[in-house]
């Protein structure tokens, strides 16, 4: 059985439902398997003739043994991952995988409905009640809101920066009541990560159960990882070892991480492409060596990437032998050549950003929105800095439908993005929202009122 530790080294080792239920270890690192296990000797070969929901449910049992049986884990996966993966051609060799079609038309969903169904199996277990803390730059909290709304025994508190989210994904969050409430805060989506990871901290609120759906819960990141198989064997001859890059457009750089575990368990990648907006720590970090997080994070038109200190970068330094606290400060260097050899992680401007997205569209009828449009900008930078990456099977992941973006997209190629059945009728939705500024102590103070 796989155990889990944290990042930071001084909590104890637990098992998958621990590291779940808690979503950050107790020393305030993050959880990682103590192993990445590889695929079966024979995956690689059934994998292009699996559907999503068996392949997930196969990459996954590696890492519940114990907690979850085949059976619950096919059970889970099948009622999770009810919609479709798009893989779509775009140019030779060249490719966008669709992760908008699930309920909340972003990536998001893929993690969030795992884990809205894992959870709430674990709390049904226990007999317990969960409260689940959320902060999203954007898709996260509707994803999870969705996934885990009328969920017996969980509770949902989603804090977004108020002003940086679009209206849809605004309302994706603030229109479903029930179990979920939202609140607005003013600040920067660091601040409202900030307040939720000292919250799991703070010893006053421990009898509140608390547990995260952020990509500081390790639930986020192993769902994320099946897609990578799912498009690079559809697409490649990965059986035969051939190899294939991906473009990631990163904020909090959790799908990246997913993406990562499926390498080290065997998937052939030859790179990543780690493309920010102009929250550029990352690509400077990768360039010198030195890591310095931005504050306040960039207002960006991709802005579920406008993220200054990204939480999973601690995930990928830990990866690569090295240690890094929830602060920023690198305590162990990674492998730093190691590093490079495996990612190329570039910025990518708002004009780049809207330049990108309209030529593409011009060229090819292929419609991008902001955060798949960082994405394609960063390959074509890979592209131009090593010609060789052309010879390589890409993969584009687009993260989100464009129609949740329909302004930025519209003035782009001034076309309204049509509108997915999971948006429709969202505008005619009542909301009800908190609003606080990004003080601890009136975060603190509202948990104790509200959810004692």
């Amino acid at each position: 059985m796989i155990e889990y530790y944290s990042t930071n080294l001084n909590a104890p080792r637990t098992d998958l439902a621990g590291a779940l239920l808690q979503g950050q270890a107790s020393d305030k690192g993050l959880y990682m398997p103590s192993e990445v296990p590889a695929f079966a000797p024979d995956f690689l070969k059934r994998a292009r003739d699996m559907a999503f929901p068996a392949m997930a449910a196969e990459i996954l049992g590696a890492y519940a043994q114990g907690v979850f049986t085949p059976a619950q884990l096919a059970e889970i996966c099948e009622d999770a991952y009810n919609f479709p993966v798009p893989l779509e051609k775009v140019q030779d060799k060249r490719f966008v995988m669709r992760l908008d079609q699930g309920p909340t038309a972003s990536f998001k969903d893929f993690a969030a409905r795992f884990m809205g169904r894992a959870l709430g199996r674990l709390v049904q277990s226990k007999g317990s009640e969960l409260l689940i803390l959320t902060a999203t730059s954007g898709d996260t909290g509707s994803a999870v809101a969705h996934a885990f709304l009328g969920v017996p025994g969980i509770r949902v508190l989603v804090l977004f920066p108020t002003g940086e989210v679009s209206d849809r994904q605004r309302k994706q969050m603030t229109t479903l009541g029930n179990n979920v409430a939202a609140i607005s805060v003013d600040g920067k989506f660091d601040d409202c990560q900030a307040l939720v990871k000292r919250a799991f901290a703070d010893p006053d609120l421990k009898g509140l159960n608390l547990s995260s759906a952020n990509s500081i819960n390790i639930g986020r990141l192993l769902p994320q990882s099946v897609y990578y198989v799912y498009a690079a064997s559809r697409l490649a001859d990965i059986a035969a070892g051939e190899k294939v890059v991906f473009s990631v457009p990163s904020g909090n750089f959790g799908d990246l991480m997913g993406g990562v575990l499926s390498y080290r368990s065997g998937l052939p990648v030859a790179r990543f492409v780690a493309a920010t907006n102009a929250n550029d720590e990352v690509p400077r970090f990768l360039a010198t060596g030195t890591y310095q997080k931005i504050e306040p994070s960039r207002e960006c038109i991709s802005n579920a990437m406008n993220v200054g200190h990204p939480s999973n970068l601690a995930r990928l330094v830990a990866l690569y032998g090295g240690r890094m606290d929830e602060t920023g400060h690198i305590h162990q260097a990674p492998d730093m050549e190691a590093l490079r050899r495996d990612f190329f992680s570039v910025s990518i401007s708002d004009e780049e950003t809207k330049a990108t997205l309209a030529r593409v569209y011009r060229e090819t009828q292929v419609m991008l929105e902001p955060h798949g449009s960082v994405g394609w900008a960063g390959l074509e930078r890979l592209n131009e800095v090593d010609p060789s990456s052309r010879a390589y099977t890409s993969i584009v992941l687009e993260t989100a439908h464009p129609a949740k973006f329909p302004a930025e997209v519209k003035a782009c190629i001034n076309v309204e993005p049509p509108l997915p059945p999971s948006l429709e009728g969202l505008e005619d939705k009542p909301e009800v929202c908190g609003r606080m500024d990004a003080s601890y102590e009136a975060f603190k103070a509202h948990l104790q009122k509200e959810y004692r």
